[in-house]
C-alpha cells in the first residue's frame, strides 16, 4: 500500500517593493563623538563663558584689607660700627572693617638696588632706650604702635615703629621702596603701606 500523500507545490513568491537598498553601518551610528556630542565650537564658547564668569567672581570676591593707611615721616640714624641703620617710621591708618582691627605683627621691608631686607618692629617698651641712644629718632616720634593693640571700627590709629636694617645710611637714603606690613588677627589680608 502506498500511503504516501502527494506533496502540494508551494505558491510562487509574491514580489514586494522594499525600496532602494541602504548601506547600514552600526559603527557610525553609535559610539562616535561626531554623532553623540555637540560641535566643538559650541563647547569652546561654553567653556570660555564659564571661565570669564569664574574670573569675574574671583576678582569681586577676593579678600581685601579692612584698613587703609600711609607712611608719614621716616627718620634713620647710623648704628656705629655695625654697617646698619635704625629707622623710626610714623604710620597712620583707619579701620574701615566691620570688626576691630587687632594687630598681630608689624614688619618693615626696605628694597635697595641689590636686595630686600626685612625687620620686625621693636617692642614698644624698648623705644625709650633707642630714643636715648639715638636722639635723632625722636624727631617725629609719636606714640608707639604696639602689637596686640586694637583699632575700633571707623577709628584711626597713628604711631611710630622702630626697625633696623643691615645697610649703610647712603644705601637706605637711595632705597627704591619702604614697605610697612601690619597683619591683623583673623583676617587673611594684611594692611600694606609703601613709601
Amino acid at each position: 500500500m502506498n500511503d504516501e500523500t502527494p506533496l502540494t507545490p508551494l505558491p510562487p513568491p509574491v514580489a514586494t517593493s522594499i525600496g532602494p537598498r541602504t548601506d547600514f553601518r552600526i559603527g557610525e551610528e553609535f559610539g562616535t563623538a561626531k554623532k553623540n556630542l555637540p560641535p566643538l565650537k559650541i563647547i569652546g564658547i561654553g567653556v570660555a563663558l564659564i571661565a570669564v564668569a569664574w574670573a569675574i567672581a574671583a576678582f569681586v570676591q577676593r579678600p581685601r584689607s579692612t584698613a587703609s593707611g600711609a607712611i608719614d615721616e621716616v627718620v634713620s640714624v647710623e648704628i656705629p660700627n655695625q654697617h646698619a641703620v635704625m629707622v623710626a617710621i610714623n604710620v597712620a591708618f583707619q579701620n574701615n572693617g566691620a570688626k576691630p582691627f587687632w594687630i598681630q605683627t608689624i614688619k618693615a621691608e626696605v628694597q635697595t638696588t641689590d636686595n630686600i631686607f626685612s625687620s620686625d618692629a621693636a617692642s614698644a617698651v624698648d623705644l625709650d632706650r633707642y630714643y636715648q641712644a639715638f636722639p635723632a629718632l625722636k624727631q617725629y616720634a609719636g606714640t608707639p604702635l604696639q602689637r596686640e593693640g586694637t583699632v575700633d571700627v571707623g577709628s584711626q590709629a597713628k604711631g611710630t615703629i622702630v626697625v633696623s636694617f643691615p645697610v649703610t645710611p647712603e644705601v637706605f637714603a637711595a632705597r627704591k621702596l619702604l614697605r610697612v606690613t601690619i597683619q591683623p588677627y583673623g583676617q587673611p589680608v594684611p594692611l600694606v603701606m609703601t613709601k
